[in-house]
C-alpha cells in the first residue's frame, strides 16, 4: 500500500493529475517544485525545492516516501537520478512520466540499479483524465511495488500498455512526434498561404476543421512539452524526414503519375491500417458528426 508520496513537478498539469489520484486513494502527498503551484490539490503539502539539488526538507520527504513521481522535464529527471539513488528508501518505488524512455531507463540502470523503477507515459493531455485512456508502462527495475502501482493506475480507469523502452520510443515517434510534426507543418503551410481565417471558418469541411482544432490545441499548449516530443525522442528526426519524404512522394505522384498510380497509393495506405481500417473509418464518421 502506498502511504507517503512525493510528486516532483507537482505544480505542473501531469504532476497535479497524479497527486490528485494518489490523494483520493488515501496517501499522504507532498508536492515538490521550484515554483509554487497555482492551485495546490487540497490535502497535499508543498515543498519548494530542486530535485537535482534538494535541500534538507525535500531530502527528508524523499527519504520517507514509498513512492516518488518525477513529473519533470527530461533533462531534470536525468540530472536527478544519481542523487535520488542515494536518498530513497530501499523499498521505495520511483516513477517517471517522461515522454522518452530510453535515456532515463539507461540512467536508472546505471546509477540506481537497486531502486524499483517504472516509467509511465500518459498518452493524453492531463485535463482529459485517466478514464479510458492509454498509459504506456516501461518496467525499468522490477520489484514488489511495481505490480501494485500498475494495478492502481488501471483502477483509475487507464489502459496500462506494457512495453520496453525502445518500443516505447519507436511507437511514441510514430504516434506523437509524427502526428505533432504533421499538424505543425500544416500550420506553417497555412501561415505561409495566409488565408482569411474568418472565411475559412465559413467554408471549412470537416477534415480541415479537425486539423485546425488540433493546431489550436497544440499551439495553445505548453511549448516545452511539445518541443520535448520533437527534440528528446531519438526517433523524431527520422520521423520528420519520413513526413517530408511522404509529401515529396505525393507531389511527384500527382504531377507525374496516373489515376491508377494514385489509386494504388490509397490502397497502400489502407494496407498499412490493415484490419484496423474499419475502426478508424467509423471513428472518423463519429468525429465528423460534431464538426
Amino acid at each position: 500500500m502506498i502511504r507517503r508520496c512525493v510528486v516532483v513537478g507537482g505544480a505542473g498539469a501531469v504532476g497535479r493529475l497524479f497527486a490528485e489520484r494518489l490523494l483520493a486513494g488515501g496517501a499522504r502527498v507532498a508536492v515538490a517544485d521550484t515554483v509554487e503551484p497555482g492551485a495546490e490539490p487540497a490535502g497535499t503539502h508543498y515543498v519548494r525545492g530542486d530535485v537535482t539539488a534538494p535541500g534538507a526538507r525535500l531530502e527528508a520527504d524523499l527519504g520517507h516516501a514509498d513512492l516518488v513521481v518525477l513529473a519533470v522535464p527530461d533533462a531534470v529527471a536525468l540530472a536527478a537520478v544519481p542523487g535520488l539513488a542515494e536518498v530513497l528508501r530501499p523499498d521505495a518505488l520511483l516513477v517517471d512520466t517522461l515522454s522518452v524512455k530510453q535515456p532515463v531507463t539507461a540512467a536508472l540502470r546505471a546509477h540506481a540499479p537497486a531502486v524499483q523503477a517504472v516509467g509511465l507515459n500518459p498518452m493524453f493531455a492531463p485535463a482529459l483524465g485517466f478514464e479510458g485512456r492509454p498509459v504506456a508502462a516501461v518496467v525499468v527495475n522490477d520489484g514488489p511495488r511495481v505490480g501494485p502501482l500498475l494495478e492502481l493506475v488501471g483502477s483509475w480507469g487507464a489502459r496500462v500498455v506494457p512495453m520496453d523502452a525502445a518500443e516505447h520510443d519507436r511507437l511514441a515517434g510514430a504516434s506523437q512526434a509524427l502526428t505533432h510534426a504533421a499538424v505543425l507543418g500544416f500550420g506553417l503551410a497555412l501561415t505561409r498561404l495566409g488565408p482569411d481565417m474568418g472565411r475559412i471558418r465559413e467554408i471549412a469541411p470537416p477534415p480541415h476543421n479537425a486539423l485546425l482544432a488540433l493546431l489550436a490545441r497544440i499551439s495553445s499548449g505548453a511549448p516545452a512539452v511539445y518541443r520535448d516530443v520533437q527534440a528528446a525522442n531519438p526517433e523524431a528526426a527520422a520521423v520528420r524526414r519520413e513526413l517530408a519524404e511522404g509529401v515529396r512522394v505525393l507531389a511527384d505522384l500527382v504531377e507525374h503519375g496516373s489515376e491508377e498510380d494514385f489509386a494504388a497509393l490509397l490502397g497502400r495506405l489502407r494496407g498499412q491500417l490493415g484490419e484496423h481500417a474499419p475502426h478508424y473509418r467509423d471513428l472518423c464518421a463519429r468525429m465528423f458528426t460534431s464538426l
